[in-house]
Formats: structure tokens, sequence, C-alpha cells
């Protein structure tokens, strides 16, 4: 199994790294040496629409960028990680931390279940309880407010096996203690590092905005074939061979038959949830299989009527797509109307193509 590079952590390196001043004693030597003391400010929704998203991304992207250098994590392997925690922070409804990095820890995980102070920032006494909590500012606090304290955290615990790939993988597992965590963990880090940017939240409608389609909000309907179940999606009704295109940047996850389905496909994208493509009436096997990275706007395959039998049976209702979404907090998976979102998408298209480019 290769192993990520390693950098050595000596003064030389962090200055080059980090563009700082001397690297003191202590645990300064493994975080960013004369780095701000005060924590990251919260980003105003004002801040944010001034700056754009794009500069939003640029200066995550730089504090990914100097916590790999120190640790030889790869960037898009901590992305991963803070970009999950993002996910599961909306699907838990749990408080998001202030500043650029999503991850979150409790006042216990960072100070340690039996220290009394739970708002301990002191790094002696957090690693004395064995709390997670590090210094990554090099202020000599562990402060969990902290972006670049909470990341160093992070990926100081993650490199406890080591640094292959697979000991980041056991790493990941146990402070998740969940396999599916790591799956979509690893998902998240093959994507940013194919294309190599963190900018990958732009959708797409699921059909050529040119095509004859037609859809109604058709979610939670009743459904009587193989039993009594709800409608868990949207239905887009258009023509036998219609493009159907992947809504978003992710990784195909399932691809072949479903009894229900017929011929369908599972795309994975960055915010976690799982985007479901029923009644194909066949894949674009040219450019997607199992494990591809795909972008919005791929074609993935074509209307078609597949499914209600066994594999290959069609035509037993007019051809359309079953298009699903589902939201995966960590343990399971829960379907939600994606009726607002296409409307949403085809929308934000038909605007891009009457926007000329800058």
């Amino acid at each position: 199994m290769a192993a990520f590079p390693a950098r050595a952590l000596t003064a030389a390196a962090l200055c080059a790294a980090l563009l700082v001043g001397p690297v003191e004693g202590g645990l300064a030597n493994r975080g960013f040496a004369h780095a701000p003391a005060t924590k990251t400010p919260a980003l105003s929704k004002a801040s944010k629409t001034a700056n754009g998203m794009k500069a939003v991304f640029a200066e995550r992207k730089d504090l990914f960028d100097k916590v790999s250098a120190v640790t030889g994590i790869p960037w898009h392997y901590l992305a991963a990680v803070d970009q999950y925690e993002r996910t599961i922070n909306l699907a838990k409804k749990r408080p998001a931390p202030d500043g650029m990095i999503a991850i979150y820890f409790t006042d216990l995980q960072w100070g340690g279940i039996l220290n009394p102070d739970h708002e301990d920032k002191n790094v002696k006494s957090i690693q004395w309880f064995g709390g997670i909590g590090r210094d990554g500012s090099g202020d000599g606090l562990a402060d969990r407010m902290n972006d670049l304290d909470r990341l160093y955290s992070m990926a100081a615990n993650l490199l406890k096996k080591g640094s292959a790939e697979e000991d980041l993988r056991i790493g990941l597992w146990d402070y998740y203690q969940n396999t599916r965590s790591v799956e979509r963990i690893q998902q998240f880090a093959r994507i940013y590092a194919h294309f190599d940017t963190l900018d990958l939240h732009e959708h797409c409608f699921v059909m050529p905005l040119g095509a004859d389609y037609s859809y109604r909000s058709t979610w939670g309907a009743s459904r009587g074939w193989g039993g009594y179940r709800i409608h868990e999606g949207t239905d887009i009704f258009a023509g036998h061979g219609v493009p159907v295109r992947s809504a978003a940047y992710g990784v195909v996850e399932v691809m072949g038959w479903n009894p229900y389905g017929g011929w369908r496909i599972g795309i994975r994208d960055l915010n976690n949830v799982y985007h479901y493509y029923a009644h194909l009436s066949g894949f674009n096997k040219k450019e997607v299989k199992q494990g591809s990275i795909v972008k919005p706007g791929q074609v993935v395959g074509w209307v078609g009527s597949s499914g209600y039998g066994k594999p290959g049976t069609s035509g037993k209702f007019p051809p359309h797509l079953h298009y699903g979404l589902y939201r995966d907090n960590g343990l399971t998976e829960w379907s939600f109307d994606p009726y607002p979102h296409l409307r949403k998408w085809e929308r934000e298209e038909r605007m891009r193509r009457k926007t000329p480019a800058s």
C-alpha cells in the first residue's frame, strides 16, 4: 500500500510552506508558528455575497494546503473530511462551527471526556485527559473555535495509524465507527482530486433544455406494483431515447438492473445526496461505469420504459425518467421531494445560457 508523501516537520519546511517566522518549541513545530492568535471570524451573508463563493473556496483551499504541507495528507483528503462534516451538520441539524472549516467536535471530544473544564484550551491538560484538541495555529492554544486548530486536530487524529492510504482509512473508521462514513469521504476525495478544485457545486437539469419533456410534483403519491409504497421521486415524461444527464458533480455508486426501476443508475454528489435515475433504455457505457466520476450535463443514459419485472422487461408504462433524491445522515438515507430542486436547476441553467461568459 503506497503511503502519502510525509513531510519533514522542520522549521525550514514550515517556513517555506507557510512563509512565517522561525518555529518555536513545543507543538508549534507541528503546527503553524506565529499564525494569528485570534479565531477565524464568522462569514456574514453580506460578506459571502460580496466576495462570492469562489473567494470562499479559495480561502478554504488555502487552509487545506497549509495543513497538507505539514502533515503529508493530500489537500483533497482533508477537503473530503470537511465536506462530509458539512453534510452531516446539515442532515443532523447540528450547529455548524463559525468560520471556513465545518469539522465539528463536541466539548467532550475536544477536551477529553473526564476533563472538568469544558472550554479547556490548554494543550497539555487536553492531552492529559485524552482530548482530540491540538494547536494548529501556533498560538499555544488548542481552540475549538479556531479553523486551523480543528483542521489540524482532525489531521493529527487520522495519522495515528500511519500515513499510508489504508492507514488513513483505518483512522477514519476509528473516528466515525462507520464504514458508510469512510466510503463517503473516500468518494468525495476522489471527486476533489479528479477536478483539482473545491468549486464543484453547480447543478444542471437532468435532460437537455431543448428536449420535449414535461413534469410535475409526483413525490409521495401511492404506488401498487410489488406492494403498496409511496412514489419516492419525480416522473419526467419524454420521448424514448432522450438523453438523461447528471445533475451534479459526483461518483457513480450503482449501475444496473432493479426490478422496480429497470435499468437504473445512482450518483452520489458532494452534498452527500444520492441521485436515482430509473426506467432508462440504456447507459452511456462509453463514458460511464460504476465508480466513474461525472459532472453536470454529462449524459449517463437515455429515457426508456424499463422495469416492473425481470431484467430486460420494458413497455409496461409510457417512457419517462423516474428521478429521486435521497439524503444521508451517516447511518441511513431517506427520500425527499426532487421537484423544487429540478425547477431550480432548470431555471438556473436557463439563466446561465442567457448570461454571456465574462
